[in-house]
């Protein structure tokens, strides 16, 4: 059975797309389970700071040498920040998903309820048990 990186302290998505919550603004990037079905990540396409994005609409894309896999915004609101060091090193989602492979800042247009997001435990639910 394949063992995924989930840290509880996060919020996840159906579509793989983590949330860390700091202040008013959210952290987003790609699953563990998400960069290793993409294997080597080649190029990532996301927003500029101050475009909008909607909640369960495409807001990106990361190729990888298999396959385009669209990345799917979490919440309504505002891109804040993005992480201009994928643009020489997008492989930095295969080696840090979690930490230098953050994709994108987005400030909410209305303030996130907890209950909105879901925890680590039913994420790994969704997860295929066997490879």
């Amino acid at each position: 059975m394949p063992h995924y990186n989930l840290p509880e302290d996060l919020f996840y998505t159906s579509e793989h797309i983590w949330v860390r919550q700091e202040g008013d603004e959210l952290v987003l990037g790609v699953t563990d389970f998400a960069q290793s079905q993409l294997e080597e990540v080649v190029y990532v396409d996301i927003p500029s700071v101050g475009a909008q994005v909607d909640a369960q609409k495409e807001f990106g894309s990361l190729e990888s040498m298999k396959t385009v896999s669209a990345l799917y915004a979490p919440v309504t609101g505002i891109v804040t920040a993005v992480n201009g060091a994928l643009e020489n090193s997008p492989a930095l989602i295969n080696q840090d998903c979690y930490g230098k492979g953050w994709i994108a800042r987005v400030r909410p247009e209305s303030p996130v309820q907890s209950y909105a997001l879901s925890h680590a435990e039913w994420y790994a639910q969704l997860l295929p048990q066997n490879s």
